[in-house]
């Protein structure tokens, strides 16, 4: 009877598609809010250390005097601390997952040097102060002059 249920299983898997996907020929999809990797925009990076100093596995090493960010891939915890508290929003949390492999995996990138002839932006002015007109505080000071 065993030989029944091993061809009724047999049958039955060969005439409904397949459990899992071909991996490597059909990559995975994966939804919108998964937390894959950081990913960084190193121009709009002001190199402040924020997301050095939060980051609780410290994975993220900031260096301003070369103007370099770096990350080691399997020791970030994919918290998105760093995400949330970049002030110039140049990281991003990315939806695939890094490669596994051996040994660490550490990112590294480096801020192009600025030209020095480059213009700095133009701050704007701060508007004149404007004299408004005072009010009285006391009854003294309420009384019209001529009055006596």
């Amino acid at each position: 009877m065993k030989i029944f249920n091993l061809a009724g299983t047999v049958l039955k898997s060969l005439t409904h598609p397949a459990a899992t996907r071909l991996y490597p020929f059909v990559p995975r999809v994966y939804e919108p809010k998964t937390r894959g990797h950081i990913e960084i925009d190193i121009e709009k990076c002001i190199l402040c250390g924020i997301c050095d100093r939060r980051c609780p596995t410290q994975a993220i090493s900031v260096t301003k005097a070369e103007r370099s960010w770096s990350i080691e891939r399997l020791r970030c915890i994919q918290c998105n601390s760093c995400v949330e508290l970049c002030p110039t929003k140049c990281l991003s949390m990315g939806t695939a997952y890094t490669d596994p492999s051996f040994g660490s995996v550490r990112d590294s990138f480096t801020q192009a040097p600025k030209p020095e002839g480059a213009a700095k932006p133009a701050v704007p002015a701060k508007p004149a102060a404007v004299a408004l007109p005072t009010t009285p505080t006391s009854a003294d000071d309420a009384r019209v002059p001529g009055d006596a």
